[in-house]
C-alpha cells in the first residue's frame, strides 16, 4: 500500500541522545542501578500526565511532520522495537515506533513511549543489530524518564505548556525545499540548554541500551559499529550529520561504548531478510528517483553485490512499480511470492500492482485466503480493504476498517480509507464522523467539531445519533481545555 501523508512539512526533533546503544544481561548491575522509575520526576510529571503529553505531541506530529503511513514499514519497526521493549525494565506503557520520511540520520524519543526514526537511519544501517541499537538507546531514554528528570533538575515550577514543549524542546523547523534537517545554532543551543542532558544520563542510556540489545538476541557490537561509522562519516563531511548534532559524540564516549559492548562479546547473527526488505523499500519508495533506483538494484543483482538476493529483487520490483513499469514489477513479485506466498512485503507490493493495473479482484483473491487466517494483521487487512474499496465492495471494506479501529482507535490510515469507503457509499454522516476523528488525530479539534456539526445535520430524526454526536463534540472541547491546562 502506498504511503499517505497528511501534510508535507519537514520537522526535526532534537532528541535525547545518541542512538547507539544496546543490550544484554547486566554485568555490573550496581553500575546500572537507577532510581525507581515510579518515583523519579514524579513531582514534575506523573506517569499519567507523561502519557497525556506524549499523545498530544504525537498528534501534533501527525499534522506537521512527514510521517510515513506505510503499513509494511510500520509493522516491521514496531515488531523490532517490541523485541527490545520486552527486555526493558520499568516499561510503564506500550511503546509506539514510527518513521519520518527524511533521509538524514536521526532518531528521537519523547513522553509516553513514543520513538521515532528518520528513514535515512534504515538505509544507512548495515545490519539489523545496528538499527536495533538505535531503538534500544531511545527506549532507555524513555524508561529512565530522562526528559522528565531533566525538567525536574531545572526546578521548573511553571506548568508544562504543550506549545512550549513542542516548539522549544522537541521541534525545530527544517528546510522543506532542501529536505535537510538543519537546525540553526541558536535553536539547537537553546533546546540543548533546556533539555540539559548530563553525561550521566547519556551513559545510562548507553549502558542500559546495550544490555537490552544483547538480551533481545542482537549483536551488542552493532552499537559501537554504528556509532563509530557515524563519527567517521562526520569527520569527512563539511556539514555535521544531523544525528551527531542532536546526539553529541565525543571520542571518549565512543570508546566507552565499545568497551561496554565488549563485556557481552560478539554474537553471530545471520542477516535479516526483513531488515533488508525494509531497507530496499525505503530506497525504492522514498529516496532517489525510479530510473536511478532501477539502475541501482539492477547493478546489485548483476554483480552479486547484495546481502540477500531476494531483497535486491524486491527493491528492483518496487523501482519498476514507481516507474510505472507494472509488467516488470509483476514478473519479479510473482517469482518472490512463489517462494514465500505469505511474505507481507511481497503481498503489499503485488496488491499495489494489481490495483494500478485495474485488477482489484485479483488482489482480493490473493489476500483474502491469507487474511482469513490472520484477520488481526494490519498489513493484510489494510491492503484487502483498499482493494475492496477500489472494487467498490464498500460494505466489507468498512467492516474490516472498523475492526482495526476497535483495536487501534488512533490508526490514521484506517480513517483515511474509511472516509473513501463512506464517500463511495454516499453515507455522508459516517464520512463526516470519520473525518472528524482523523482531524482529532492531528490536534485539529476545531475542524473536527466542524465535521461533527456537518454530521449532525445529516442525522434527520435519529435522536440517539444526535445525542452521540453532541457528546463527541463535548469530548473534543474537553480535550482542548485539558491541553490548555497542561
Amino acid at each position: 500500500m502506498r504511503n499517505i501523508t497528511f501534510r508535507k512539512l519537514f520537522i526535526v526533533l532534537t532528541c535525547f541522545s545518541l542512538p547507539i546503544i544496546a543490550s544484554s544481561q547486566s554485568v555490573n548491575s550496581d553500575k546500572n542501578k537507577l532510581p525507581e522509575i515510579g518515583v523519579v520526576a514524579s513531582d514534575t510529571l506523573t506517569i499519567d500526565k507523561e502519557v497525556l503529553v506524549g499523545n498530544a505531541i504525537m498528534r501534533q506530529l501527525r499534522g506537521q511532520a512527514p510521517i510515513i503511513h506505510d503499513p509494511v514499514l510500520n509493522e516491521y519497526i514496531q515488531d523490532l522495537g517490541n523485541k527490545l521493549v520486552v527486555q526493558a525494565d520499568n516499561a510503564k506503557f506500550p511503546f509506539t515506533f514510527f518513521t519520518l520520511n527524511n533521509s538524514t540520520i536521526n532518531a528521537f524519543a519523547f513522553f509516553g513511549g513514543h520513538v521515532g526514526i528518520h528513514s535515512g537511519l534504515i538505509t544507512q544501517a548495515d545490519s539489523e543489530s545496528e538499527l536495533a541499537s538505535v531503538f534500544a538507546h531511545e527506549v532507555a531514554h524513555v524508561t529512565q524518564r530522562h526528559l522528565a528528570r531533566a525538567n525536574q533538575a531545572q526546578k521548573r515550577s511553571a506548568p508544562l505548556q504543550i506549545a512550549t514543549l513542542i516548539g522549544g524542546i522537541l521541534l525545530a523547523m527544517a528546510d522543506p525545499e532542501a529536505g535537510v534537517a538543519a537546525i540553526s545554532a541558536g535553536n539547537a543551543g537553546a533546546a540543548q540548554s533546556r533539555i540539559n542532558y548530563t553525561r550521566n544520563m547519556e551513559q545510562e542510556a548507553d549502558n542500559i541500551g546495550i544490555a537490552m540489545l544483547a538480551r533481545a538476541g542482537f549483536d551488542p557490537q552493532g552499537a559501537p559499529a554504528f556509532f563509530g561509522k557515524l563519527a567517521v562519516q562526520n569527520r569527512g563531511s563539511s556539514k555535521e550529520l544531523e544525528f551527531l548534532r542532536t546526539h553529541p559524540v565525543p571520542e571518549n564516549r565512543i570508546s566507552e561504548t565499545r568497551a561496554r559492548a565488549a563485556t557481552y562479546g560478539s554474537r553471530s547473527v545471520p542477516p535479516s531478510l526483513q531488515f533488508q526488505l525494509a531497507k530496499a523499500r525505503v530506497i525504492a519508495r522514498y529516496e532517489g528517483n525510479p530510473q536511478r533506483n532501477i539502475s541501482y538494484f539492477a547493478y546489485q543483482l548483476q554483480n552479486q553485490q547484495y546481502v540477500i538476493r531476494e531483497a535486491a529483487l524486491y527493491g528492483l520490483a518496487l523501482s519498476y512499480f514507481e516507474a510505472e513499469q507494472y509488467a516488470s514489477a509483476y514478473q519479479i513479485l510473482s517469482e518472490l511470492l512463489a517462494n514465500q506466498p505469505e511474505n507481507l512485503f511481497y503481498l503489499d507490493a503485488m496488491t499495489d500492482v494489481y490495483i494500478q493495473r485495474n485488477m482489484p479482484k485479483k488482489a482480493i483473491e490473493l489476500l483474502k485466503p491469507i487474511w482469513s487466517f490472520k484477520p488481526q494483521n494490519k498489513v493484510l487487512a489494510l491492503n484487502l480493504a483498499n482493494a475492496m474499496i477500489k472494487d467498490q465492495q464498500f460494505a466489507p471494506a468498512i467492516q474490516i476498517l472498523r475492526d482495526i479501529l476497535l483495536v487501534d482507535p488512533e490508526h490514521y490510515l484506517s480513517y483515511t480509507l474509511l472516509i473513501d469507503a463512506y464517500t463511495g457509499t454516499g453515507q455522508k454522516r459516517e464520512m463526516y464522523k470519520a473525518s472528524a476523528e482523523r482531524f482529532s488525530l492531528v490536534l485539529a479539534y476545531p475542524q473536527a467539531i466542524d465535521e461533527l456539526n456537518f454530521a449532525y445535520n445529516e442525522t434527520g430524526e435519529d435522536y440517539l445519533e444526535k445525542q452521540r454526536i453532541k457528546a463527541r463534540i463535548q469530548q473534543f472541547r474537553n480535550r482542548m481545555e485539558t491541553l490548555e491546562r497542561l
